[in-house]
């Protein structure tokens, strides 16, 4: 049986929450995953404690603003890059994580790419990124490539949510549902994980204030990221990881590919968004193998 244990960090005057899977081989340096969102949970990366039985420790927490780490709505200052950077660099310092491999998945990609380049932490040997993005701009473009590909019905309700900035249209909600479907994920079958199943808690204003109010066009705070550059100054193992029908598009992560100097890139064939979920033994023995080279 898994060994695992739950607790809060003080972070700003409230709480992180985190959720550790120990692997119990001291060799194997531990791999903090990282949510998407902004604003969603770790729910989903909990099929990833698979990894802890190759002796990896797991780390994952819920970043402030939603999970089990609540923020007030009215809190907006703290949904942004340089303060979910800050929580992660005093996650590693309360539980003493000075030897660790990142793993970001969506958003949680951008925070890692964030956090390597704007704060250049000591002790990161290495970093996965899975179905995430270098660019705020290069996404939207690639997510209206995605979207000229749908039924007409749904080009239209999305062009005109855009248009009126009226997010609320059930017909844009409805585009929207379909866009999901095709490109992140559900709906998920009644004998999926519960961890995939699971509700997630709150996050919406975390999500609205740094995204927006669609997947579509970031128009929050995070409308501006570019990130490409910089990341063709990184030193470390980098592993990239994308679904073949995912909206963060292969064409996306071989651009990142292209700036990290010797990285490495696949493709799960057969997965939307949720390459961890949908082709889940493929993608552990993926990560298994590229962390245990990292750490030799």
């Amino acid at each position: 049986m898994r060994k695992i244990r739950e607790g809060y960090i003080p972070f700003k005057g409230l709480q992180t929450w985190y959720r550790i899977v120990e692997g119990g081989d001291p060799e194997k340096a531990p791999l903090i995953l990282l949510h998407g969102g902004p604003g969603s949970s770790h729910n989903s990366l909990e099929v990833l404690d698979d990894i802890a039985d190759t002796g990896r420790t797991l780390v994952f927490y819920d970043q402030i603003g939603c999970g089990h780490s609540p923020a007030p709505d009215e809190r907006t200052d703290l949904f942004t890059k340089e303060v979910w950077c800050e929580e992660l660099e005093n996650l590693r310092q309360h539980l003493g994580l000075t030897r660790v491999h990142l793993l970001g998945h969506s958003w949680g990609g951008m925070l890692a790419i964030t956090y390597l380049s704007d704060c250049h932490p000591q002790g990161v040997l290495s970093a996965v990124l899975s179905s995430t993005l270098p660019s705020s701009s290069l996404w939207a473009k690639e997510a209206h490539r995605l979207i000229a590909k749908l039924p007409a019905w749904a080009q239209e309700a999305i062009a005109k949510a855009e248009r009126d900035g009226d997010w609320s249209d059930p017909e844009f909600q409805r585009a929207n549902t379909f866009y999901m479907n095709q490109h992140v994920g559900g709906p998920w079958p009644d004998d999926a994980p519960e961890p995939i199943r699971r509700p997630r808690i709150g996050g919406r204003v975390a999500y609205e204030t740094a995204w927006g109010p669609s997947e579509f066009n970031p128009l929050g705070n995070l409308k501006d990221w570019e990130y490409l550059d910089k990341m063709k100054t990184w030193d470390l193992p980098v592993l990239i990881t994308d679904g073949a029908d995912d909206e963060s598009t292969p064409y996306i992560s071989l651009q990142m590919h292209k700036a990290v100097k010797g990285s490495q890139f696949e493709i799960f064939e057969f997965s939307r968004h949720m390459s961890y979920y949908e082709q889940h033994d493929e993608y552990v023995a993926l990560v298994t193998s590229f962390l245990d080279s990292c750490d030799r």
